[in-house]
């Protein structure tokens, strides 16, 4: 059976990951400033943000998940015609409708794939499974490396969607943002309230950043740290750790608003590294999605891995 994979351009992977993978991207369309940007992890199309320095007034973009006609069409124009199942994955249900809409389209994509398939000279069913991954950016990332490496060792559509899911429910996606100022400035746009005015001063007059747990399906602070360097130290040295324990799945994802250069100049990247070499994980390092930017700030920075459930300890 030929199983593939797509994802919503929020969840963060790497570019060559993605190509030597063959994932197919759910796009997300990004209007600012009045211009409009096609988020599909195209590194380019990122670029061009980061080149275009919106960053500043991104708070105020609109953003478009694919719609259920975009997916329709995604699949039927050629998904059908290339797998007989696709596993979807899709950033939490509860930040982004792109999940709803990715199951309002598999009921018109499953009743009208057979005439296509059958022109195309292919028999058989074909499949979607859809997994929320519970979490968003680089906390997307061990869900989305596990239905590849599952693909890859052949196993059938419904135990793969089962253990994706479980790895859904046991991935940690953490965040730091640079500037408190504009997260509350985007929270307020979307009506999110979870950063308050006198936090996002507070914040910013003391250089107190906060650490973000994205994590079934919830996101909420879990810690704090003085100043964005000693924040990342303080990431990478967490994520070291959880690593040095055993993660359920061998890979762990870093993603940063910005050149991939100034994340690996962070003091404790290195260490990190060298933690995931030892234990035999993949690092997958990506830049944050459009998407991403827009909805965090430049300059924020997303790490994700899947592990047993534990407390983390930011103090």
């Amino acid at each position: 059976m030929r199983i593939g994979v797509a994802i919503d351009a929020a969840c963060d992977v790497p570019q060559e990951f993605m190509e030597r993978n063959r994932i197919a991207v759910m796009p997300i369309t990004v209007r600012v400033d009045g211009e409009v940007f096609k988020d599909a992890r195209d590194p380019v199309e990122i670029q061009r943000f980061i080149d275009r320095k919106l960053g500043s007034r991104g708070h105020s973009a609109e953003t478009e998940p694919s719609t259920v006609e975009d997916v329709q069409n995604l699949f039927l124009d050629r998904m059908v015609k290339e797998y007989d199942c696709v596993i979807c994955l899709t950033i939490m249900a509860t930040r982004s409708p792109i999940h709803d809409n990715v199951i309002k389209a598999s009921f018109a994509i499953l009743k009208n794939y057979r005439p296509i398939r059958e022109a195309a000279g292919i028999t058989g069913p074909f499949l979607m499974r859809v997994v929320d991954t519970r979490s968003v950016f680089a906390g997307s990332g061990p869900a989305v490396a596990e239905a590849v490496r599952l693909i890859q060792t052949n196993q059938p559509p419904q135990q793969l969607r089962e253990r994706v899911a479980h790895i859904a429910n046991h991935s940690y996606g953490y965040m730091m943002p640079r500037d408190l100022h504009y997260l509350r400035a985007r929270a307020k746009k979307k009506g999110d309230r979870s950063v308050s005015a006198f936090s996002a001063m507070l914040g910013s007059a003391l250089d107190i950043k906060p650490i973000l747990r994205a994590h079934r399906g919830e996101t909420a602070p879990v810690g704090k740290v003085r100043g964005f360097e000693q924040g990342a130290q303080t990431l990478f040295d967490y994520a070291a750790r959880r690593v040095q324990a055993g993660l359920l799945v061998p890979s762990l994802s870093l993603s940063y608003g910005g050149d991939l250069d100034e994340m690996r100049n962070l003091v404790g990247y290195h260490a990190l590294t060298r933690a995931c070499g030892d234990a035999g994980v993949e690092l997958m390092e990506s830049p944050m999605s459009i998407t991403g930017m827009v909805n965090v700030g430049e300059g924020a920075l997303t790490l994700g891995f899947a592990s047993e459930d534990h407390v983390a300890d930011f103090t």
